[in-house]
């Protein structure tokens, strides 16, 4: 194994203890259980899993030899997890919507999972057809998704007392900031991909034939010239984004307490 995948893959998975442990700690500490830590406890051990067991969809790369590693179950067990991150936005973005009246922000929490949902069918057919361009489609919804999310906050902003509205211009920036690098990195990443394979005349499989190559076949590999273009979004993805999801379940936490007290 190049040294470099090694620290890379040992530190991912390092990284993916530490954010069970975190979100054990938060579980242990809220009460009553809560919609947004069921999900953010699903979206936490399932990219902890990706950690241990990294691969690359399209690719059908992977570290660890075993069938555990292949793109059928992975792909399958990112769907749930990212389903539930975009749910953590729609409810996070619903509620405070309703505390403060404003209407239209919660009538937007309403189109979050839907897009994320599209998003996922674009995901599932490059991941079937090792088609790239169904990735840079789906990339680019998670950016409008996230849009979607950031324009709501404005939208609430104007109503939030000062403290709070400090927070909201924090998320609002986060957002800008993934939006970026979404346009600028990630997308334009995978339609390079997709020209280089178009130029080379590469072919696709089918839908049918797609499927029994994502559940049967998996290319174990531990170079750096393989892993080196995947290194930058998940070790931004299994580490922020988790951190992202823990954070809302804890907002949410915090906020159902103090509607408790207030009441």
């Amino acid at each position: 194994m190049d040294p470099r995948v090694r620290l890379w893959w040992v530190s991912l998975s390092l990284v993916g203890v530490v954010n069970i442990l975190v979100f054990l700690r938060l579980a242990v500490r809220a009460r009553p259980w809560r919609t947004q830590l069921t999900l953010a406890g699903i979206y936490t051990v399932v990219c902890a899993s990706r950690s241990w067991l990294p691969r690359a969809d399209v690719q059908r790369f992977c570290i660890v030899d075993s069938w555990w590693s292949t793109v059928l179950v992975g792909r399958s067990l990112a769907t749930v997890a990212e389903i539930c991150f975009a749910a953590q936005w729609a409810l996070l973005l619903r509620d405070y919507a309703r505390d403060l009246g404003a209407t239209t922000a919660e009538r937007l929490s309403r189109v979050i999972v839907p897009i994320i949902c599209v998003a996922e069918v674009f995901s599932w057919y490059a991941t079937i057809t090792t088609n790239y361009i169904g990735n840079a489609v789906e990339e680019s919804l998670w950016a409008v998704a996230v849009t979607v999310l950031a324009i709501g906050i404005v939208l609430m902003r104007g109503r939030a007392a000062l403290p709070m509205r400090r927070k909201l211009d924090a998320t609002i920036a986060a957002c800008a900031i993934y939006v970026a690098y979404m346009v600028t990195a990630d997308v334009p990443m995978y339609i390079a991909r997709w020209r280089t394979d178009q130029a080379a005349g590469r072919p696709y499989f089918d839908l049918a034939n797609g499927l029994v190559d994502v559940a049967s076949r998996w290319v174990v590999t531990t170079s750096f010239e393989d892993w080196g273009p995947e290194m930058p979004w998940m070790s931004l993805y299994f580490s922020l984004a988790v951190w992202g999801s823990l954070f809302i379940a804890w907002v949410s936490a915090r906020r159902s307490t103090a509607s408790a007290m207030a009441n």
